[in-house]
C-alpha cells in the first residue's frame, strides 16, 4: 500500500471543497437560498460552463491525492518501504504519459523530432531528424501508417465519447421516468430536447463537447505526444493537465485567505463610520500605496531563506514546493482585499441610509441582525463577481509573478512556468509554438467560464435585478 501524504494545500483544497458542499445542501433546505440558483439553472450558458469548470475542478481534485509509492523491494525484515517521490493519483491515472520523455522538442502528434541532428548512415554523416522513442513508436512506417493510424485513434474516441454520453443520459432519463412515471423514452427525449423549466439540452451539449474533446486526448495520447515535448523532452499535455491544480488552488485558497478581512473590514467601515472607517480607511489606504509586487518578492525571497536553511523540516522537494506555493496564496490575499473591502464599504455606506434598515435601527434591532440579514444579502452579488474577477486575475497574476521569479517553485506545474519557459522559444528558427498556446488555451477557457457563470449568477443574486422564480 502506497503511503498517504497530505499537503497543506491539499488540506485546504479539500476543506474548500467540503464547505461548498455544505452551502449545497443548506441551500438545497432553504427555499430563499435556493431560488436564485433556480434562476442559474435555467441558463443555458451557466450550464455549459459549469460543466468545463466540474471538468476542470475534477482534475485539480485528483491531482490533490497525493503519497509515497511503495517501493518492490521489502526492507529489512519484510517491512514495507517507500519512496520518498511524492506522486498524485493524477499521475497514476495517466500512466506513461508522465513518464515517457523524449531527447527534446517535438511538435504535436509528431513521430520525430523538430530538430535536425547530425546521424552516421551507411558510413556517412547526414543530417536527419530521428526518430522518437515514444511518439508514434508503434508505427512501421511512419509516413505511411500516420494518417490512418491517427483518424482510427480519433474515431475510437469519439465512440467511446457517445458510449460514455449516452450512459448518463440513459441514467438521468431513467431516474426522471421512475420519478414522475412518465415511459423512459418520452423522458429521454424531453431531455435532449430541452423540454421542461431546465435547457437539459445545453447541458448534454456541452458535456458531448467535454467528453469527445477528453476521450479523444486520450486515445491519441497512449501512442503521441498530443501536444508535443517541450526542450528536456516532457510532455506538454502533462504539463498542462498537472497547471490545472495550481490556478484552482492560487485562485480558491487566494480567495479564502481575502473573503474574510475584506467583508469584515468593508461592512464594518460602511455601516459604523466614525473612527471605525477612519481606521479601515488608513488600514487599507497604507497597504495599497506599497507596490504589491514588491511585498509579494519580499515575501518569496524571505520564505526562500527560511527553506534554505531548514531544508531538514521537509522530507520531499514536493513539499518544499507546497510551502511556498501556499505561502504565495497567503500574501496574494493580503494584498488583494483592498479592492473589494473599498467596494463593500460605498456600497454598505447607501444601504445603511435606506428606510428598512433605518426602521430595524429605529426598533431597536441589534446590529449583528442587521447587519445579517439587511446588508450582508443586498452586498452578495458584489463579493460573488469580485470573487470570481479577482480569481480570474490571480490566474493571470501567477504567469506574470513567475515569469519575474517571484511565483511558484521552479519544480511546479504552472501555467506561468510554462509561458516563462515558452518565451525563449518563440525565438528559436523554427519556432517552438505549442508550449505557449497550450498554456494560454487552458488558461483561457478556465478563465472564459468562471466569467460566464459569474455574470449568471451576479444577476441572479443582485436583489435589484431578481424576479420572481
Amino acid at each position: 500500500m502506497p503511503a498517504p501524504v497530505l499537503l497543506a494545500t491539499d488540506a485546504l483544497f479539500f476543506a474548500l471543497v467540503l464547505l461548498l458542499l455544505a452551502f449545497v445542501a443548506v441551500a438545497h433546505r432553504r427555499e430563499h437560498l435556493r431560488a436564485p440558483w433556480r434562476v442559474v439553472a435555467r441558463s443555458r450558458i451557466a450550464l455549459a460552463a459549469t460543466v468545463v469548470l466540474a471538468s476542470y475542478g475534477i482534475i485539480g481534485l485528483v491531482d490533490s491525492v497525493h503519497f509515497h509509492p511503495r517501493l518492490e523491494q521489502g526492507g529489512q525484515h519484510g517491512a514495507a518501504t517507500h519512496s520518498t517521490e511524492v506522486l498524485s493519483l493524477f499521475d497514476v491515472l495517466v500512466g506513461d504519459l508522465r513518464t515517457q520523455k523524449e531527447k527534446t522538442y517535438s511538435a504535436p502528434l509528431a513521430t520525430h523530432l523538430y530538430a535536425k541532428e547530425s546521424v552516421e548512415v551507411r558510413g556517412a554523416v547526414e543530417r536527419v531528424f530521428p526518430r522518437l522513442r515514444y511518439g508514434g513508436a508503434h508505427l512501421a512506417d511512419p509516413e505511411r501508417d500516420w494518417p490512418g493510424d491517427v483518424a482510427l485513434r480519433v474515431v475510437q474516441g469519439a465512440a467511446l465519447a457517445a458510449l460514455i454520453w449516452s450512459a448518463i443520459v440513459a441514467a438521468l432519463a431513467w431516474r426522471g421516468s421512475r420519478r414522475n412515471g412518465r415511459p423512459f423514452a418520452a423522458t429521454a427525449r424531453a431531455l435532449l430536447r430541452g423540454e421542461g423549466p431546465y435547457p437539459s439540452h445545453a447541458l448534454f451539449l456541452s458535456l458531448a463537447v467535454v467528453l469527445v474533446v477528453g476521450c479523444i486526448t486520450a486515445r491519441l495520447a497512449a501512442g503521441y505526444h498530443v501536444l508535443g515535448t517541450d526542450k528536456v523532452g516532457q510532455d506538454v499535455l502533462y504539463q498542462a493537465l498537472k497547471s490545472i491544480r495550481t490556478g484552482l488552488v492560487i485562485g480558491t485558497l487566494t480567495t479564502l485567505v481575502m473573503l474574510p478581512a475584506a467583508i469584515l473590514l468593508g461592512v464594518m467601515a460602511g455601516y459604523f463610520r466614525g473612527w471605525i472607517d477612519d481606521l479601515i480607511q488608513y488600514l487599507y489606504t497604507t497597504l495599497n500605496s506599497i507596490p504589491g509586487v514588491l511585498l509579494i518578492a519580499a515575501a518569496i525571497l524571505m520564505m526562500q531563506v527560511y527553506i534554505a536553511n531548514h531544508e531538514e523540516a521537509f522530507a520531499s522537494v514536493t513539499e518544499r514546493a507546497d510551502l511556498r506555493l501556499l505561502f504565495l496564496c497567503v500574501i496574494l490575499g493580503v494584498t488583494s482585499w483592498t479592492s473589494l473591502c473599498r467596494l463593500l464599504r460605498g456600497e454598505v455606506l447607501k444601504l445603511r441610509e435606506l428606510d428598512y434598515v433605518q426602521a430595524a435601527q429605529a426598533f431597536g434591532v441589534r446590529h449583528f441582525t442587521v447587519l445579517r440579514r439587511h446588508v450582508l444579502p443586498n452586498v452578495l452579488h458584489i463579493v460573488l463577481i469580485t470573487v470570481v474577477l479577482d480569481f480570474s486575475g490571480l490566474v493571470l497574476a501567477e504567469a506574470v509573478l513567475s515569469y519575474v521569479n517571484i511565483g511558484v517553485d521552479p519544480t511546479t506545474e504552472s501555467w506561468g512556468n510554462m509561458i516563462n519557459g515558452a518565451r525563449l522559444e518563440l525565438a528559436r528558427e523554427p519556432v517552438v509554438w505549442w508550449s505557449l498556446s497550450a498554456a494560454l488555451g487552458f488558461m483561457f477557457v478556465l478563465v472564459l467560464a468562471a466569467n460566464l457563470l459569474a455574470d449568471v449568477v451576479r444577476d441572479a443574486l443582485d436583489p435589484r435585478l431578481r424576479t420572481a422564480p
